[in-house]
Parts: structure tokens; C-alpha cells; sequence
């Protein structure tokens, strides 16, 4: 998992130094041109130095990388085994991961979440953890202000060698007739050996390091990407689709239509029962005034049968309450359904929204790959 590439500059580094010390005479037991050797042992050193900086950069850039991954195959773990959002124990959990600075920044991205998190545990608001670990964080765990300099320092200083080596020739370049010259040819050939020496190591040095430097800052960003992914699909807050007002509206709707039905059921039921009682009544006392008084009483009779009916129409009337009630009942319920609706709606759209910032965030990836390729 982590990425040894920067050891090349130290299997590169180690032949080379020796190669110019032999170059300079410094294992041949001849002449040694203290001049040309203590300019290439400095230049030499003074790289060895920005070399132990980047490694100690490039190796913190590992732990946190390394860190990046082992939580994300975590996460990956635990989801395979629940198989539901893993928010509920990222929530409050500490020390997520080994690097230090990654759980600073996570602990962040907590305090935000909790900013916008109810009472109920309902999260109305959410931010991407890109926010808090991108790759702005690990350029400034690179030292990327440093590393992307390095390349450059180093062509700068084969280039700066190699005017010091011919300044140092033409400083013993004296004489004006051809056996003076030809005297001073040894002197302007050390210059010249010290100019082209500390260019050729320098312009290599500098395509080296150029080369493990972007690589394994593409590594890095890949592993940042990765995490994210798994981090948005295992363990990302999920935001509430209803808030609070149009629960407690949803809830209230649904009480007033059963309290209706209910008070519905129930004038109708005691309308039917009282009509069919005073018909009962009505009829046996009709029957007992008939045989006892007879035809003076049908019209009594009569009067009481219309009474019947204008209690039939009474029940009539609370049966039409009754299917206005179930009417009342079936708009709360296509209201419902409606609500729900835009509910399902509203979910198509934030998932199109994150998708479409997916395509963003890659779009953005490969215009940083390009322009690396550009400036490289």
C-alpha cells in the first residue's frame, strides 16, 4: 500500500556521489583539483539536504495516505457486514484514523454536522468531508511550497555550477601569445570538467526528482478520491427529506379524518337506530289507537307516518355527511400521496446534484492532471 518510489533518489544519489568523487580523483591516489572536488562535494551535499527534506515530507505524506486507506477499508468492512449507513457510529467516534491530522480534521467535519443536527437525531444540513481533508491538506502535509521547488533549485544550481567552473578557468586563463596559452589550457579544463560535472547531475537530479515527486503525488490524490468515495457511499450523514412542519401537518391531516370518520360512524349509526324505534313506536300506537277509537284517529295516524319520514330524511342527510366525510378522507390521502411524491421527487434531484458534482470533482481531477502535464 505505501508508495517507496522516493527511495530511488537515495539509489540514485549514493552512485553518483561516489562516481564524481572518482572522477575528481579522490580514490586514483593522482592529482586531486582541491578546487573542482570541494565545489562538487558541496553542490553534492547541499542536494543530499533538499533530498532528507523531501523524504521526511514524502514520509509523512505516506502515513496519511496509508491512514486514508486503512480507515476506508474499514468502513468497507463494517457496511459489507450492516449493510446501513455507518454515520451513527462515525458521529462521536474518536481517533478514526492513525494520522493525527486527519482525525483533527475529522473532528471538524463532526462539530459542523452536529451544528445542523435536531434533537431527534435528524440532520437537516449536510457538508461534504471533502471540505476538511482534500488535497489542499495534502499538499500542506508534502510541503508542497518546498517539494514543487526542488526540480527547479536543482537545475538552477547544475546551471549556477557550471558558470562557477568556467569562472574558475578563466580566472587561470592568462597570457597573450600561443605558449602562454597553451600553458593555461589545464586550468580552463578543470573549470570546464567542474561546469559540465555539476550540470549533468544537476539537470538529472532535477528530471529524477520531477518524476517521483508528481508520481507520488497522483498516488496520493488517487487514495484521497478513493477514500471519499467510500466515505460518501458507507458512512456520510444522511439529510432529513421532511422537516419538522410538514410532519407535525402530515400527523394532524391523519387525526382530523379519523376523529371525522369516527363522529360519521356515529350519527349515523344512532340515526338509523332512533328511526327504526320510532317506527316501532308509531306503529303500535297507531295499531292500539285503531282499535280503540277507531277512524278518528287515522289521521292522527297519518300525520305520525310523515313524522317517520321526516326522520328517514334525517338519516338520509347524515348518510350524505357520511360520504362527504369518506370524500374529505380520500383528498387527505391523495394530499398524502402527493407530498410523498414531490418527497421522491425532491431525492431524484439531490441525487442528481451529487452525481453531477461527482462529474465536477473528476472534471476538476483531470484539468490538475493536465495542467501537471502542462508545467511538466
Amino acid at each position: 500500500m505505501r508508495n517507496r518510489l522516493y527511495y530511488l533518489l537515495a539509489v540514485l544519489y549514493v552512485p553518483v556521489f561516489v562516481v564524481i568523487l572518482y572522477i575528481n580523483g579522490a580514490f586514483s591516489g593522482g592529482s586531486v583539483s582541491i578546487s573542482n572536488l570541494a565545489i562538487n562535494v558541496s553542490f553534492l551535499v547541499l542536494i543530499g539536504i533538499l533530498f532528507i527534506i523531501s523524504f521526511v515530507n514524502f514520509a509523512r505524506l505516506n502515513r496519511v495516505t496509508d491512514s486514508l486507506m486503512d480507515a476506508a477499508e474499514e468502513m468497507s468492512a463494517k457496511y459489507e457486514s450492516v449493510q446501513k449507513s455507518l454515520w451513527p457510529e462515525y458521529r462521536d467516534k474518536k481517533d478514526v484514523f492513525t494520522s493525527q491530522i486527519l482525525n483533527r480534521q475529522f473532528e471538524r467535519y463532526q462539530k459542523r454536522i452536529r451544528t445542523s443536527t435536531n434533537k431527534k437525531g435528524m440532520v437537516s444540513q449536510v457538508c461534504s468531508l471533502e471540505e476538511y481533508i482534500n488535497e489542499n491538506l495534502l499538499d500542506s502535509v508534502v510541503s508542497a511550497h518546498f517539494n514543487s521547488a526542488v526540480a527547479g533549485s536543482l537545475t538552477g544550481l547544475g546551471i549556477l555550477g557550471t558558470f562557477i567552473g568556467l569562472s574558475l578557468g578563466m580566472i587561470s586563463f592568462t597570457g597573450s601569445d600561443v605558449f602562454t596559452i597553451s600553458d593555461n589550457i589545464a586550468p580552463l579544463l578543470d573549470g570546464m570538467k567542474v561546469a559540465f560535472h555539476t550540470s549533468v547531475y544537476g539537470i538529472f537530479f532535477s528530471i529524477v526528482f520531477n518524476f517521483v515527486y508528481r508520481s507520488l503525488m497522483a498516488d496520493a490524490y488517487e487514495k484521497l478520491s478513493q477514500f471519499l468515495m467510500i466515505f460518501q457511499e458507507c458512512a456520510a450523514p444522511v439529510p432529513s427529506t421532511v422537516d419538522e412542519n410538514t410532519s407535525a401537518m402530515l400527523i394532524y391531516q391523519a387525526n382530523m379524518a379519523t376523529s371525522l370518520k369516527k363522529i360519521s360512524e356515529l350519527l349515523t349509526g344512532r340515526a338509523e337506530e332512533q328511526t327504526k324505534g320510532l317506527d316501532r313506536i308509531v306503529q303500535q300506537f297507531v295499531n292500539q289507537m285503531s282499535d280503540t277509537m277507531g277512524s278518528d284517529l287515522e289521521q292522527m295516524g297519518k300525520t305520525l307516518q310523515q313524522s317517520c319520514e321526516a326522520q328517514g330524511t334525517y338519516a338520509r342527510n347524515f348518510q350524505r355527511l357520511e360520504e362527504s366525510t369518506r370524500l374529505l378522507l380520500e383528498a387527505s390521502r391523495t394530499m398524502n400521496e402527493t407530498v410523498a411524491l414531490a418527497l421522491d421527487r425532491q431525492r431524484e434531484i439531490e441525487e442528481k446534484l451529487s452525481r453531477t458534482c461527482d462529474d465536477l470533482s473528476n472534471e476538476l481531477y483531470t484539468f490538475h492532471q493536465m495542467r501537471d502535464l502542462y508545467e511538466k
